[in-house]
């Protein structure tokens, strides 16, 4: 053979080794065989998945589907994205390792602030470049998910392009949030991965104290319990910072009624949008979020926003709205340590574990987990806490049907630019993080539950009095009240940021609670008409009402509700033991 043809016949040699190592598809080659994979899932299935709702038996199918859909994409390595909490530390760190070694492709899971997960999605978004395969944010974001042209609707995907890679035991009716990330047109666009809701925090021990329940029935006339309306939270308040025991001081500290927080700062915003103003009554009842008039005061029409002022039938500018703003200003200056005023979301939130706070209106069941670790001044002897959540406390203008707090539910998302096979592959890993071979144990770990079964395990119900009333919660009719951010928001990320620069304003001092409001539900107008001379939405799209006067409005039933002459109310409690048993028996 000449020197050519053995150059020739080694270089083809070659090309056919490169091709060997090459699926058919253009992955990368991959040494994986099923076995390792059965071996690998037996492992964690043994170690880590447990406890779990199924059978180790079941466990193992499960993760046998994995393996088998998981066989196109063997080799691939797969970049997903969420915010740092607990939750998704545990995927990173446990669950993405377990997945990679179970099915072959290799599992990159990042881990952001939450702002920097939006911009990165933002910048997916508008600029075509495949950044990461999959994103978990917030379905706060589901009215601009829905009206945008650029996610996958789950809901098409699971019955077309993704229906060989979507799990046969998904189980999508035992998503407890599967209502918060559906759209106006009834299609699933994200699949929850994490929740938590804003409860009300207290504390349990000082509360149920002989000596200072007789003080305050002696200060109020009526008995000191869980604050059913802000008139209570307010006397509540105002007797710990102020009366108990003659100095505001127990055990000789010195302690506080109220905790929260006020530097000028995007956390701001979460403090408001969460649905603050929901729960002081502004917008209109109905579930998942008020209809026409939803909790950022936005009114709808047949799914098109049409105004947030009140001379356009909104309530964000509202007497309702100017009162929840009014009280949190009040409350955070007379109630709270004078720190609280400088600090920032994440800065506030392990305040209480300090044993200084006695109640607060405003705490997010992210922090459970933090609260429940041995030697803390809020932590027993025996481990249980001295703390428990209940329902937050309602303000003057709220209704029966008006939805009673937030919930976050990060919530897979998937978009249309990103390639399909790495699509696939990310769906995959979605679902292996959230199938209930490992939810259960995530459950654990984050406290952040998503699947029903979980709630209602075996293993919640023998460990529910560490979780400080978290589980009766969850098991509770009262949990549907708890919503995210809604469908009337078409644009979350550039409405979102005008409530923090016009709540800092109110307060400093700057301007009124009534200015800083008059000023929000202005900007959000005019982001709602630029929307809709872009037509974005499409049906969907901002059509703006014309301005009327505002008393046409406060006329006519329902929201924007008329300023109120008693904006206190008769305050009411209720005693926590009765408050578990009515949830127990279904009330």
């Amino acid at each position: 053979m000449s020197r050519t043809l053995k150059r020739h016949a080694a270089w083809l040699s070659v090309l056919a080794l490169v091709l060997a190592g090459c699926s058919t598809a253009g992955k990368p080659a991959s040494d994986f065989r099923e076995e390792d994979g059965r071996a690998a899932a037996r492992t964690w299935v043994d170690s880590e998945f447990t406890p779990s709702t199924l059978a180790k038996d079941q466990q193992m199918a499960e993760m046998e589907w994995f393996i088998k859909a998981a066989a196109p994409y063997r080799g691939m390595e797969i970049n997903v994205v969420s915010e740092t909490i607990t939750t998704h530390e545990y995927e990173s760190q446990k669950l993405a390792k377990a997945f990679s070694e179970i099915t072959g492709i290799r599992l990159k899971h990042d881990l952001i602030q939450e702002g920097d997960v939006v911009e990165k999605l933002q910048t997916q978004i508008q600029g075509n470049q495949n950044i990461y395969d999959a994103y978990v944010n917030d379905s706060d974001l589901i009215g601009t998910h829905a009206r945008g042209d650029y996610v996958v609707p789950l809901s098409d995907y699971m019955a077309g392009e993704g229906k060989n890679v979507t799990s046969p035991t998904l189980d999508i009716k035992d998503f407890i949030g599967i209502s918060f990330t559906t759209g106006p047109d009834k299609k699933i666009y994200q699949l929850p991965d994490q929740q938590f809701a804003n409860l009300y925090w207290f504390r349990y021990d000082w509360f149920t104290d002989p000596e200072i329940k007789k003080q305050f029935k002696a200060a109020y006339g009526y008995d000191l319990g869980v604050p059913v309306n802000w008139a209570a939270y307010e006397d509540i308040a105002d007797f710990f910072t102020n009366k108990v025991n003659g100095n505001g001081q127990i055990a000789g500290k010195k302690v506080y009624g109220h905790m929260d927080y006020g530097r000028k700062d995007p956390s701001l915003g979460w403090r408001f949008t969460d649905s603050w103003l929901s729960m002081a009554g502004n917008g209109d009842p109905g579930l998942p979020n008020g209809l026409p008039v939803d909790d950022w005061g936005i009114r709808v029409e047949n799914c098109r926003p049409v105004g947030s002022s009140v001379t356009r039938g909104g309530d964000t500018n509202g007497p309702a709205a100017v009162y929840a703003l009014t009280k949190y200003v009040d409350w955070l200056k007379r109630f709270s340590p004078k720190e609280a005023a400088g600090m920032n979301f994440s800065e506030s939130g392990p305040v209480p574990a300090q044993g200084d706070i006695a109640q607060q209106i405003f705490w997010y069941t992210a922090f459970t987990a933090d609260l429940t670790k041995p030697g803390l001044p809020v932590v027993s002897a025996d481990g249980t806490p001295k703390w428990r959540m209940a329902p937050s406390p309602h303000g003057a203008y709220w209704k029966d049907g008006n939805k009673l707090g937030y919930q976050d539910a990060g919530s897979w998302t998937l978009l249309k630019n990103t390639p399909a096979e790495r699509r696939a592959a990310a769906w995959l890993y979605a679902q292996f993080v959230t199938s209930k071979s490992v939810s259960l144990k995530k459950s654990i770990t984050g406290l952040t539950f998503i699947r029903d079964s979980d709630i209602r395990s075996q293993y919640f119900t023998e460990n529910a009095p560490k979780y400080g009333g978290l589980i009766e919660f969850y098991r509770s009719p009262a949990r549907v009240q708890w919503t995210p951010t809604g469908t009337n928001v078409p644009d979350y990320p550039k409405l979102a940021q005008l409530w923090w620069q016009n709540v800092a304003t109110a307060v400093t001092g700057e301007t009124t609670a009534q200015q800083s409001m008059d000023n929000l539900a202005k900007q959000q107008d005019d982001i709602l008409s630029r929307l809709e001379r872009r037509g974005y939405g499409g049906a969907c799209a901002p059509k703006l009402n014309p301005e009327q006067p505002a008393q046409q409005w406060l006329d006519q039933p329902g929201a924007p509700a008329p300023k109120l002459a008693d904006e206190r109310g008769k305050p009411e409690t209720l005693d926590y033991d009765k408050l578990l048993a009515q949830w127990k028996s279904g009330d």
